[in-house]
């Protein structure tokens, strides 16, 4: 008999079983490179792309950005901002220990990480193919 099974469904052994190994799971990736094919492997892309613009709000909410800002920069609606804001302020503490680490992270190198396949993340990744342009751009 297949089909969803919902979470209230689940005996609380099940849900402390099925959760519990997952979390283990997760805390055993030790790259970047390990986290993102497991889940590629895991989840679909449109399921990626929702859980990673759900971060970004959290990010802009914690730099202080309003609603109609988000909305307008990531495409999403109010509702969305909103239960990523509970979240943020009556959750676990999960969404800002982990921004701030990698906030604090990205610090050390000096500059914000550059969107994937962005010019200057380009640039960053291939330093000598665009070694006149950083010359260039370090004398200004």
């Amino acid at each position: 008999m297949g089909g969803k099974v919902k979470y209230h469904q689940l005996s609380e052994f099940e849900r402390k079983k099925y959760l519990g190994e997952f979390y283990d799971m997760i805390a055993l990736l030790r790259s970047r490179e390990e986290a993102k094919n497991f889940f590629k492997d895991l989840l679909s892309l449109s399921e990626v792309v929702m859980l990673s613009r759900r971060v970004q709000i959290a990010k802009m909410l914690l730099e202080g950005l309003g609603y109609d800002d988000i909305a307008k920069n990531l495409r999403v609606g109010k509702t969305t901002i909103n239960q990523v804001e509970k979240w943020l302020n009556a959750g676990f503490g999960g969404y800002k220990e982990v921004i701030q680490r990698h906030k604090k992270k990205n610090a050390k190198f000096g500059k914000p990480p550059a969107a994937p396949f962005s010019l200057g993340h380009i640039r960053r990744k291939y330093p000598l193919h665009f070694l006149l342009l950083n010359l260039l751009e370090k004398k200004r």
